[in-house]
């Protein structure tokens, strides 16, 4: 089986994580898997190694000057469809909403994951997330809850494979084999809470600053600290009023941006807690990792956080709550065998298994 497996970007965003991770799972399952994604501002690759069974499709995409959120979707579209297009494959599977229109105006058929649903202003991507939902023939969600979502909002009916995690690379970096590369990042950063991914609203980044602001109160010598947030959309707005309020709270986060792929293990191992406070999500794979090493996690109370993370996390739902939470996390931490437990039971390969199922469902429907 030949199976095309497509992501909108190079960087370490969580729908790429999946999409490498399940590639190199599909390919320990004898299948012929080749990752197709747009290579954007000079990448010639991946953020990280991938494994040379699989094929490393990458689209060149140069940047442009002054091009508006909208024209850099449509164009995204564009350039990718036309590598696409002739393209022969058994299986073509979108995992977002750029890389499934790209497929469908390519003429091929598509499976499409939906990690989850959003909710967008600019014409092009509302209508670039809808058709991506409405036209594939195959739909995956990554957690039930999401695929509640998608049944309520769509009339649609998808297939739940949830997330792997790749628990025993976190774990480890939680051991004394690694207790150097830890330390290195707490002598650099004092005790410190963890977030990973970009400034954006879907993050709840403004939240977490002001309940950081509250929970120094009782801690003065923590840091609030960002990992990566690569991102296609603008949030301009939005990190303009973060920083604003940064300055109102006297609170100055550091921002590492994207952080080295064999770094970030130690990082998520040292931190005091890990604040995973989004407003929307498909699973929780950045929280799931944190368990993975030990670490307390706050996350947002959504449903789906219920659903996937259940009693190994701290819940809240508010800036208020969330500063109680990250206090009680850290002055009571939780027992990390809970957590680790947990994120051993979601595996790559359990989720390459299923997706094989659902390939020949899908092939024997053609």
């Amino acid at each position: 089986m030949r199976v095309a497996l497509l992501t909108y970007s190079t960087k370490p965003r969580g729908g790429v994580v999946h999409t490498l991770a399940l590639a190199e799972a599909l390919t320990r399952q004898g299948v012929e898997v080749d990752v197709w994604t747009l290579a954007r501002g000079g990448d010639r690759t991946f953020y990280r190694v991938v494994d040379p069974a699989v094929g490393v499709r990458a689209v060149p995409f140069p940047d442009v000057s002054g091009e508006s959120v909208g024209d850099r979707i449509v164009r995204s579209i564009d350039v990718m469809s036309k590598a696409l297009a002739g393209q022969h494959y058994d299986v073509v599977h979108a995992q977002d909403c750029i890389s499934a229109n790209a497929a469908l105006t390519a003429g091929l058929e598509c499976v499409r994951t939906i990690h989850h649903l959003d909710t967008f202003t600019t014409p092009e991507l509302v209508a670039c997330h809808d058709r991506a939902v409405e036209e594939p023939s195959e739909h995956v969600c990554v957690s039930e809850a999401v695929a509640l979502e998608v049944m309520a909002r769509f009339g649609l009916s998808p297939t739940v494979i949830p997330n792997g995690v790749d628990s025993a690379r976190f774990e480890r970096a939680a051991g004394p084999d690694r207790a150097a590369a830890r330390e290195d990042w707490q002598r650099d950063l004092g005790a410190y809470v963890l977030a990973v991914g970009g400034i954006e609203p879907r993050k709840g980044s403004i939240d977490l600053l002001e309940a950081f602001a509250l929970t120094r109160r009782r801690r003065p010598d923590l840091r609030l600290v960002f990992a990566g947030g690569e991102t296609l959309f603008d949030y301009r707005d939005y990190r303009a009023a973060f920083d604003r309020r940064a300055a109102e709270l006297h609170v100055d986060p550091t921002m590492l941006g994207l952080v080295d792929d064999d770094a970030l293990p130690a990082l998520v191992a040292g931190a005091a807690a890990v604040a995973f406070v989004s407003t929307k999500e498909g699973f929780g794979l950045a929280a799931m990792e944190a368990l993975a090493a030990g670490v307390p996690v706050v996350a947002r109370d959504l449903p789906v956080l219920r659903e996937v993370l259940g009693d190994a996390v701290v819940f809240a739902s508010d800036p208020l709550g969330i500063a109680a939470a990250l206090v009680r996390a850290l002055e009571t931490p939780p027992d990390p065998t809970i957590g680790r437990a947990l994120a051993r039971t979601y595996t790559w390969d359990s989720a390459a298994v299923a997706h094989l199922g659902l390939y020949r469902r899908h092939l024997d429907r053609s």
